[in-house]
């Protein structure tokens, strides 16, 4: 790719070639700031004297500050532009990551999570959007690149508290904060505004609602998916008769072949229609998800899981956008609904458990997959647009 490849559209190029390169190690830090909360409970519990609920509160301030962040961002962009919505996002997950850190209390820290969690749904929406539309007809692949990074930082995070130890995690969400100013001026190689996309002639009130709905329930069944397996699979192993090693190391699996598969899949994004290749891993997924019924190939099957869901958030995307072109708010309302489906789902998975048992884990999260796969067909057939 040249440098004239990068963020050009029809209108002209949306990024300098150095604010491509800070928007990929921006997805590494907020997937970074997400892994921390989880690895830092044992040290926020000793720090602050917290019962396991209460330490939980700071994950679930942080995705209500991303879902109000995505909501809040669509609303105020086309006023401030997209340089300054970044900028103000950036310095959100600072102030943020500092807070975290340096609080003598835990409810300024659960505010800071909150500070931190608006910043966090500012990045991921204005990076995600401004990827879909500032690549042209490589935006399906360089979406894929840059939530790559996401998962490059969600293993990097709870390495980090590792080596540091759960009673230094201030260090890490301080280290988090630095890189977060860091990036603040690298936006301003992000063109402050794209072209506003045309409405879509003759299409109707009505089919651009169903079109909507279908992308909202495709990416809340995917996310729900993703989390449910990240969240579920090492209580299934477990019970099916693995070790617990065995266990823990087939989620770390999971979670990297998360990661690897939205590289992997960037040359075929390049050749092939989003619609198939989501029509592919909705089916690749339903399927790895039946395999884990037969416990010794449960740890191999999760992780096919993990590769095919792995693209369905980034290239999903410029489908969405080529489907609904007059639609600004679209966007905005699948990122915030795969919000909400991510932590919804374990909960629900949860209950659903308690009813049928850990056994019923795989039947659970196949149904969901088997939406996902319901609801792409849908999406095709409404979209007229026939996998080619």
């Amino acid at each position: 790719m040249t440098a004239t490849d990068i963020g050009s559209t029809a209108a002209g190029r949306l990024f300098s070639r150095p604010a491509a390169v800070a928007s990929c190690v921006g997805f590494v830090l907020i997937g970074m700031v997400q892994a921390l909360y989880g690895p830092a409970v044992p040290g926020l519990r000793a720090e602050f004297g917290l019962s396991p609920a209460g330490a939980g509160l700071g994950l679930s301030l942080h995705f209500t500050g991303g879902v109000l962040g995505v909501l809040a961002c669509n609303a105020v962009q086309h006023r401030v532009g997209n340089r300054a919505l970044l900028a103000v996002s950036y310095a959100l997950l600072a102030v943020g990551g500092a807070g975290v850190a340096l609080a003598p209390n835990w409810p300024l820290a659960l505010v800071a999570a909150f500070l931190g969690g608006l910043g966090f749904g500012g990045i991921d929406y204005g990076l995600n959007l401004l990827f879909a539309v500032g690549f042209g007809d490589r935006s399906t692949a360089m979406l894929n690149v840059l939530n790559a990074h996401f998962g490059i930082g969600a293993v990097l995070g709870p390495a980090l508290i590792a080596w540091l130890g759960p009673d230094r995690y201030g260090y890490a969400f301080g280290a988090c904060a630095l890189l977060a100013a860091l990036l603040v001026p690298c936006t301003a190689g992000v063109r402050t505004r794209e072209e506003p996309p045309g409405s879509t002639p003759g299409a109707s009130a009505p089919l651009l609602s169903r079109v909507l709905v279908g992308f909202l329930a495709l990416y809340v069944l995917n996310v729900a998916v993703e989390a449910g397996v990240g969240g579920w699979e090492p209580t299934h192993l477990e019970t099916a008769g693995h070790t617990a090693t065995v266990a823990a190391s087939a989620t770390s699996v999971y979670w990297l072949m998360l990661t690897a598969g939205r590289f992997l899949v960037v040359p075929l994004a390049l050749r092939h229609s989003p619609e198939r290749i989501l029509t592919i891993c909705a089916t690749g997924m339903t399927g790895c998800l039946l395999l884990t019924l037969v416990t010794p190939l449960a740890p191999v099957a999760y992780a096919g899981v993990g590769l095919f869901i792995a693209p369905v958030f980034p290239t999903g995307l410029p489908w969405l956008n080529r489907a609904l072109p007059g639609a600004r708010r679209a966007g905005a309302w699948v990122i915030a609904a795969s919000m909400v489906g991510g932590v919804a789902a374990p909960p629900l998975l949860g209950l659903g458990i308690e009813g049928w048992g850990i056994h019923a884990v795989p039947w659970l999260l196949t149904a969901l997959s088997g939406g996902s796969l319901l609801a792409t067909v849908w999406l095709i057939r409404l979209t007229r647009r026939p996998v080619k």
